[in-house]
Order: structure tokens, then C-alpha cells, then sequence
């Protein structure tokens, strides 16, 4: 069973449709990384999976589960608002932009929605979120405020943040593309050691090298549909469609 599932999904803003019928899987244990050029719906089909944004049409499951839903067309909600709440605590987000509390200490910001949302143990949620930041390589860091840290060290912080929630699966919004190329190389490293454990993940990424490296299954978004898709060694060394061909000779070159 997939983990998360979406099913013929159209998402618009207003006159605008950002995503024309777009259907994914993203099985346990597995990467699932979607690449595209800006405005292809990458990051609008992550935060459909995710419950941030609505969509119009088409079906999202969690664990076997669909969204249940009330309306129609721009007018349609998710009709169960527990429901929402129990799939995102269950789908953590991470963000191009950090999102980290500056008021709070990083061991703070790790700490935080488990403690508020999750409702668990101080004692325990600060072992937890101490060993998560170990993990990632900034465990001597727990004191320190967001505006200390490098880039890529908040960026894992943010990584920290969403593993302490003990999430079914992690979803990441174009994670190293606020960093130079060096801080990059930091967060890399630490989403290639979370792929080698099994975790399952959903990657909007522009970098390549990290889909190629990662991913049990690449999505070339284009337009707002699926132009192709496949396992990474095909899709990067053999792509069939002109499109993505253009697209990854514009990478290569950039």
C-alpha cells in the first residue's frame, strides 16, 4: 500500500489550473523526487499531498485512507478537519526557507510541535530532539538561535525539526535551493542518509545530481501534467520525450 497516493488531481487558482490531472505514488520506504522547471506545479502537487492547498478534483490517500471532502470545483475543502490534522502531523514538511522560530533556541524549534501538537513527554521529546540534531550533524548547536547558524545549518535544523515528529513520511520543498552551492553539499548529505535508512520522502528538487542520487522514482512535471516519469538511471540516461531532453540539456548547461 502507498503510503501516500494521489488520483487524477487538478489544482487551480482562480482562472489559472496549475495541475491538469496528475496522479503519483509514493510507496513505504521509498524517494520519490519531482523535477520541472519553475511554474510546472512541483511544488504546488507537494503541498496538495500535504493538505496546505485544496484541490478541485481528484482523490488523495494517506495509508489506504482517502480525504474526505465538501464542495465542488474551487469551492471543495477537506470536510473533516481531524482528519487533516492527524495526515499532516504524519507528513512533515520541510521547507525552502527554514521556517525556524527566531525567538526560540534551535533545540527549541525541534522540540516545539511535538510538545504542542503531538501533546508528548518534555523529558522524552528533548532526547528525541537532541538525537535528531546529533543525527544531522549539529548537536552542538541546541543553544544557539536560528540567526547563529549558517544556511545549511538552519536548514537542518528544519530537517531536525520535522524527523522529531516521528512523521510516516517527509516531504521537501526545494531544501538546498536558498543555499550556496557549499552549504548545499551539507543538507545533501544529510537527505542522502535519510534515503539509506528507507525513509520515505517526496523531493521537489532543481538538483539533479541529488533526484539522480536519491530517488527510487523521478517525476517530470511539465505544463501541469506528468510529461514522464520513471527510475532515475532511465529517466536521466535514456529520456524519451523531447521535453524533458530540452529541459535536462538546460540543466547541464546552467
Amino acid at each position: 500500500m502507498p503510503v501516500i497516493e494521489i488520483r487524477d488531481l487538478h489544482k487551480a487558482y482562480g482562472q489559472l489550473e496549475v495541475l491538469k490531472g496528475v496522479s503519483l505514488k509514493a510507496m513505504r520506504g521509498g524517494v520519490v523526487s519531482l523535477i520541472g522547471s519553475s511554474g510546472s506545479g512541483k511544488s504546488t502537487l507537494l503541498r496538495c499531498c500535504n493538505l496546505l492547498e485544496d484541490s478541485q478534483q481528484g482523490e488523495v490517500i494517506f495509508k489506504g485512507e482517502e480525504v474526505k471532502w465538501r464542495g465542488e470545483g474551487l469551492g471543495r475543502h477537506p470536510a473533516d478537519r481531524a482528519q487533516v490534522i492527524r495526515i499532516r502531523t504524519n507528513l512533515s514538511m520541510v521547507f525552502q526557507q527554514f521556517n525556524l522560530w527566531s525567538h526560540m533556541t534551535i533545540l527549541q524549534n525541534v522540540m516545539e510541535a511535538p510538545l504542542t501538537v503531538l501533546k508528548r513527554d518534555r523529558a522524552e521529546v528533548e532526547a528525541s530532539a537532541r538525537k535528531y540534531l546529533e543525527k544531522v550533524g549539529i548537536g552542538d548547536k541546541c543553544d544557539a538561535y536560528p540567526a547563529q547558524l549558517s544556511g545549511g545549518q538552519q536548514q537542518r535544523a528544519a530537517i531536525a525539526r520535522g524527523l522529531c515528529m516521528e512523521p510516516t513520511a517527509l516531504l521537501f520543498d526545494e531544501p538546498t535551493s536558498a543555499l550556496d552551492p557549499e552549504l548545499q553539499q551539507e543538507v545533501v548529505k544529510v537527505i542522502k542518509a535519510l534515503a539509506e535508512e528507507h525513509r520515505t520522502m517526496i523531493i521537489v528538487t532543481h538538483d539533479m545530481r541529488l533526484a539522480a542520487d536519491v530517488s527510487d522514482h523521478v517525476v517530470f512535471l511539465h505544463q501541469g501534467r506528468i510529461e514522464e516519469e520513471g527510475p532515475p538511471a532511465e529517466l536521466f540516461g535514456n529520456p524519451k520525450t523531447e521535453r524533458l531532453q530540452q529541459f535536462l540539456s538546460a540543466t547541464v548547461a546552467a
